[in-house]
């Protein structure tokens, strides 16, 4: 039966919510989905990077390298630019990454017997498990680094700075026994950057 315009609302009862109708919402949803149809071409446009994107990945990742697992033993990094570079479980014997820009690289669980990193820049990385034996790390600069667990066992550290860095106790005692000298890019005391 058909109500007259003029009929009053049918009363809801108390706790029940009012539903729309479909009727009602079709010419709003008509209108939204329109207006969404005729500025996607120009919001795609906007948004496409696609062209760039290999671009932007370069941007963010150019120096960065991946040696990860790698035999890198004898070979010359020197003064090459290798921040946020990864050597994790890399094997680099008697390799020389003398003057090396190492800022944030990752060497975890490296072995690096008799490498020369002389003057390189180390801060901030992460050298946890890794085997410096016998290295050359006189003038390098490992101002926050992570070492725990780290062999620096017959390492020449005269005139490096550790600064901040994270070292097993044993090992701060040890680097204490030969630590001198100032470290020539930061001006720190050696033995003061270890809290000799």
């Amino acid at each position: 039966m058909a109500h007259s315009p003029s009929a009053p609302p049918i009363p809801m009862p108390a706790g029940r919510r009012r539903r729309w109708r479909p009727l009602v919402l079709a010419p709003v949803l008509a209108a939204v989905l329109g207006l969404a149809l005729w500025l996607l071409p120009a919001a795609t446009l906007a948004l496409d990077t696609s062209t760039g994107v290999g671009l932007q990945e370069r941007a963010l990742f150019q120096d960065t390298v991946d040696y990860t697992l790698t035999n890198q033993s004898g070979k010359d990094f020197s003064g090459q630019q290798l921040a946020n570079a990864s050597f994790a479980g890399a094997t680099g014997k008697g390799a020389s990454f003398s003057g090396a820009n190492l800022h944030g690289a990752i060497l975890t669980q490296g072995a690096f017997p008799d490498a020369d990193f002389s003057g390189a820049d180390l801060s901030e990385a992460l050298l946890d498990r890794v085997d410096l034996s016998g290295t050359d790390l006189r003038g390098a600069v490992l101002s926050g680094v992570i070492a725990t667990g780290a062999n620096f066992s017959g390492a020449q550290i005269e005139a490096a700075d550790f600064t901040g860095a994270l070292l097993d106790r044993f090992d701060q005692r040890q680097l204490c026994q030969r630590a001198s000298g100032t470290n020539p890019v930061t001006g720190a005391d050696t033995r003061t950057s270890l809290e000799c």
